[in-house]
């Protein structure tokens, strides 16, 4: 019989599978690690990009604080206004009140019959002391004040006989009234 020695060829086999098994391997490495690297890029791109993108976003953040912070000192100094301008207008309207007292007084006194000797307003309330020459004379001035429509609830609260100026018998009075509340004007 003849023998065959099929050794070598398997052998060769062997190292050829081996060869080609170790190349397979070794271009999915290679592959493996192109990809790899690849995706580093990507994501390191992307890394980059959200990180510019944060760092614009806070440096609008802190723009728009800056602006926040402006806009609210101009609100506090807005308010502070306001409120001096309300201090101011209510100043002009008591500045004014005494004047008005005075010549609305004036206007209703009972010329050459009656005499003001004491005026007196507090809070609304005003308080007036004179002397009259006679009972009707003070009548009138009291349906004077109550037809004007800045005064209401006139109350006569004394009327004594005042012989203080000799020969005359004068009559001493005292009238309490308040202010009409005054009516808002529209703006």
């Amino acid at each position: 019989m003849i023998r065959i020695n099929l050794l070598p060829f398997r052998a060769a086999r062997k190292k050829e599978n081996i060869r080609r098994q170790v190349s397979v391997f070794l271009l999915s490495l290679v592959l493996v690690v192109i990809v790899a690297a690849w995706f580093n890029y990507l994501l390191s791109g992307k890394i980059t990009s959200l990180d510019k993108q944060i760092a614009d976003t806070k440096a609008q953040v802190d723009k728009y604080n800056k602006i926040n912070k402006e806009i609210a000192d101009i609100k506090k100094k807005l308010a502070l206004l306001t409120k001096k301008i309300e201090v101011i207008k209510s100043l002009d309207l008591t500045r004014k009140a005494p004047v008005k007292l005075l010549d609305d007084m004036s206007k209703i006194v009972v010329e050459k019959r009656m005499w003001l000797t004491h005026l007196e307003e507090k809070f609304g309330n005003v308080k007036v002391v004179g002397i009259a020459l006679d009972n009707p004379t003070i009548a009138e001035y009291m349906t004077r004040i109550e037809s004007s429509p800045r005064y209401v609830d006139v109350k006569l609260l004394s009327i004594n006989q005042d012989s203080s100026v000799k020969g005359l018998e004068l009559k001493k009075f005292n009238i309490k009234f308040r202010k009409a509340p005054e009516k808002k004007q529209p703006k």
